[in-house]
C-alpha cells in the first residue's frame, strides 16, 4: 500500500499549492545537474583526482544504479514516512552531497558521495511526482506533469549542459556541484513555506529485504555492464561476462521471489493489469533510448568531431530546450482544455525525432551550429509530446494502492533505456570508426594520383614554412592520417544518428501492435469478469477492491468524525461531512 494525500489545509491554497509545485520542480532540477556532472565535466575531474579511468567509472556506476534503487525503493519509503518530508529530506540530502563532492579530491569520498547523491535523486523524482498525482485532481495532471517534465526530462537534455558548459569554462567542475546547493535550499525553503498535504496511512507493506538484494545486486550489475561494457568490447572481457551472468540470474530470482511473496513482495505487480501502463512501460524503453542517445550523440560529436568548447556544446541543445518546454505546454493545452487523448501526439512525436536525427545524419566536418539547429530543434518539438503522451498514458488509470510502484517502475524502464540506447551507440560508433579506416585507408595509397597530389601539396606547404624536406613528408603523412581518421568518425556519427531514425521505424509498427494485443487482452478479461459477476449474484454486492486514481482539488472542507461513513456522490467522489478527501483516503477513515 501507499499513503494517500488529502487536501491541502490552510486557506491560502492557490499559492500554497504553487510554492509546492515550484518547490517541487526546483527539487528535480537538482537532480538533473547532478546527473549529468559527467558528461561534459569528464576529463577536468580525472585530470584533477588523478585518476584512471577505470576507477572514475565507479562515480557513474555508483550514481546510476543507486537512483535505480532509489526508484524502486521510495513506494516503500513513503509507508513509512510523510511523503513531502521525504521529498525535503531527499533534497538536503542532495544538496549536501553536491556541496560534499565540491571541497574533495578523494577518489572513495566522491565515490560514496555519488552514491548518496543517485540514492536521494531517485527518491526525490518518484516522490515528487507522486504528491503531484494523489494532491492534485486529475482534470489537472497535463499542466502539472508538464510542470514536473521540465526539471526531470527538460534540464537534464537541455539546461543542465549548456550550465555546465559554462562553468567548466570560467571556472571550474567544482562549481556545478556548488551550484546545487542554492537550488536545493530554494527547492526546500519553497516546500516548507507550502501547506503540507495531509497524508492519510494505509496499510504498511513490510519492507522486503530479500528482495531488495536481489535488485540491488541485479541492477548494479547491468549498470555496469552497460556503462562500461564498450570500453571492453563486451563479453570478450570476463568481468563484464560474469557480471552479466550474475545480473541476469538475480533478475530471475528476484522475480521468482517476488511471485511467491505476492502481496508481502517489495512491489505490486497488480498495476500491469492496466493495459495503458503496460503499454506505456514499454514505450519508456524506447523513449528513453531515442533522449538519453540523441543527448549523448550530439555534444559527443559537436566535441569530438566539430572541436567545439565545452560551453558551445552546452548550448547546442539549449534552444531546443525553448521547444521542448513548448511542446509540453502545448500538449498540456491539447489534453486539458480541449480533451484530446493522449494517444494522439504520440506518433507525431515518434515522427518528429525521425526526421531530426535523419537530418542530422547529413552532418560533415564543416557543420556548424546553425547547419544542426533546425534537426535539433524538432528533436526537441518531438520529445515533448512524445514524454508528456506516454506520462498521462501510464500512470492517469492507475490506482491509488499502486501509483507509486508504478512511477518507480517507469522511470526505471526509462533510465535502463537510456543506459541501453547509449551503450548501443558507443558500441556502434567504435565498430564503424574502426570499419570505415580500414575502408578508407585501403584507398588512401600512394599510387593514387589523388592522394600523391594531396601528399606533395601539403609537404611542399610544410617545407615553406620552414621544415626540411624529410620531415615535412613525414609530418604530410601524419596529417592526411588524421583527415582520414576525422572523416571515418564523421561517418560513424551519421551511422549512428540513422540508426535513432531506425530505431523508431522498426519500434513504431511493434508497439502499435503491442498496444492492440494489450487492449483485445484486456477487452477479454473484463468480458470474462462480467460473466463471473452475473453467474454470481452475491459478488455484485461488493464493494469495489480498488478504486481508479481520483485525486482531490485543494479545496477546503471541515474533518468529519471518526465514526461517520463516507458518502458516494453521483460522480464518484466521496466525503465526510463538508471536506473532500481521496477515495484511499476515505475507504482507510
Amino acid at each position: 500500500m501507499t499513503t494517500a494525500i488529502a487536501a491541502l489545509p490552510g486557506r491560502a491554497r492557490p499559492a500554497s499549492g504553487a510554492l509546492l509545485v515550484l518547490g517541487i520542480v526546483l527539487a528535480t532540477l537538482t537532480e538533473a545537474i547532478a546527473s549529468t556532472v559527467l558528461s561534459l565535466g569528464r576529463g577536468d575531474i580525472i585530470g584533477d583526482i588523478y585518476a584512471t579511468p577505470d576507477e572514475f567509472a565507479w562515480l557513474d556506476v555508483g550514481y546510476t544504479a543507486f537512483k535505480l534503487i532509489g526508484f524502486l525503493t521510495a513506494s516503500s519509503l513513503m509507508t513509512r514516512i510523510n511523503p513531502r518530508s521525504l521529498v525535503i529530506g531527499a533534497t538536503l540530502i542532495m544538496g549536501t552531497a553536491c556541496g560534499l563532492a565540491a571541497n574533495t579530491a578523494r577518489l572513495d569520498l566522491l565515490v560514496a558521495l555519488r552514491i548518496i547523491q543517485g540514492f536521494s535523486g531517485g527518491t526525490l523524482l518518484v516522490g515528487g511526482q507522486a504528491i503531484l498525482f494523489l494532491a492534485y485532481p486529475r482534470s489537472r495532471q497535463p499542466i502539472l506533469q508538464a510542470l514536473f517534465a521540465m526539471g526531470a526530462v527538460v534540464a537534464p537534455a537541455t539546461i543542465a549542459p549548456a550550465l555546465q558548459g559554462w562553468l567548466l569554462d570560467t571556472h571550474s567542475w567544482t562549481w556545478i556541484f556548488f551550484s546545487v546547493v542554492p537550488v536545493a535550499l530554494a527547492a526546500v525553503g519553497l516546500m516548507l513555506m507550502a501547506d503540507s498535504p495531509t497524508p492519510i496511512g494505509t496499510a504498511r507493506r513490510p519492507f522486503d529485504w530479500i528482495g531488495f538484494a536481489l535488485i540491488s545486486v541485479a541492477l548494479f550489475c547491468f549498470t555496469y555492464v552497460l556503462s562500461q561494457g564498450s570500453r571492453w568490447d563486451w563479453f570478450e572481457e570476463p568481468r563484464i561476462l560474469w557480471l552479466s551472468v550474475i545480473g541476469a540470474a538475480t533478475l530471475l530470482a528476484f522475480l521468482g521471489q517476488q511471485l511467491m511473496a505476492e502481496d508481502h513482495g517489495l512491489f505490486d505487480f497488480t498495476l500491469f493489469r492496466s493495459d495503458d501502463f503496460s503499454f506505456a512501460f514499454i514505450v519508456s524503453f524506447v523513449a528513453g533510448a531515442a533522449l538519453f542517445g540523441s543527448a549523448f550523440l550530439i555534444p559527443a560529436f559537436a566535441v569530438s568531431v566539430l572541436a567545439f568548447t565545452p560551453t558551445d556544446a552546452g548550448q547546442l541543445l539549449l534552444p531546443s530546450g525553448a521547444l521542448f518546454v513548448g511542446a509540453l505546454l502545448l500538449a498540456a493545452f491539447l489534453f486539458q482544455i480541449r480533451r484530446v487523448p493522449p494517444f494522439a501526439t504520440v506518433p507525431f512525436g515518434i515522427l518528429l525525432i525521425m526526421v531530426a536525427m535523419w537530418m542530422l545524419s547529413g552532418s560533415t566536418r564543416e557543420s556548424g551550429s546553425d547547419d544542426m539547429m533546425a534537426a535539433i530543434l524538432l528533436r526537441g518539438l518531438g520529445l515533448g509530446f512524445l514524454f508528456l503522451s506516454i506520462t498521462l498514458i501510464a500512470f492517469s488509470n492507475l490506482t491509488s494502492r499502486n501509483l507509486v510502484f508504478g512511477i518507480g517502475l517507469f522511470n526505471t524502464s526509462r533510465q535502463l533505456g537510456g543506459l541501453m540506447g547509449v551503450a548501443w551507440l558507443q558500441t556502434l560508433i567504435d565498430h564503424n570508426v574502426t570499419a570505415n579506416l580500414a575502408v578508407l585507408g585501403a584507398h588512401v595509397t600512394a599510387g593514387v594520383p589523388a592522394v600523391s597530389d594531396r601528399l606533395t601539396t601539403m609537404t611542399a606547404m610544410l617545407a615553406a614554412r620552414g621544415m626540411d624536406a624529410a620531415a615535412a613528408s613525414r609530418a604530410a603523412m601524419a596529417l592526411l592520417g588524421r583527415v582520414v581518421t576525422g572523416e571515418s568518425t564523421v561517418i560513424a556519427f551519421d551511422t549512428a544518428f540513422n540508426a535513432v531514425a531506425l530505431l523508431f521505424l522498426v519500434a513504431a509498427p511493434v508497439l502499435v501492435a503491442t498496444k492492440i494485443g494489450l487492449s483485445r487482452y484486456a477487452k477479454s478479461r473484463a468480458g470474462r469478469s462480467v460473466e463471473t459477476v452475473g453467474s454470481h449474484p452475491q459478488l455484485q454486492e461488493r464493494e469495489p477492491d480498488e478504486t481508479r486514481l481520483q485525486a482531490v482539488p485543494l479545496s477546503s472542507g471541515a474533518r468529519s468524525t471518526p465514526g461517520e461513513r463516507p458518502r458516494r456522490h453521483h460522480d464518484g467522489r466521496h466525503d465526510r461531512g463538508h471536506g473532500a478527501v481521496s477515495p484511499v483516503a476515505a475507504r482507510a477513515g
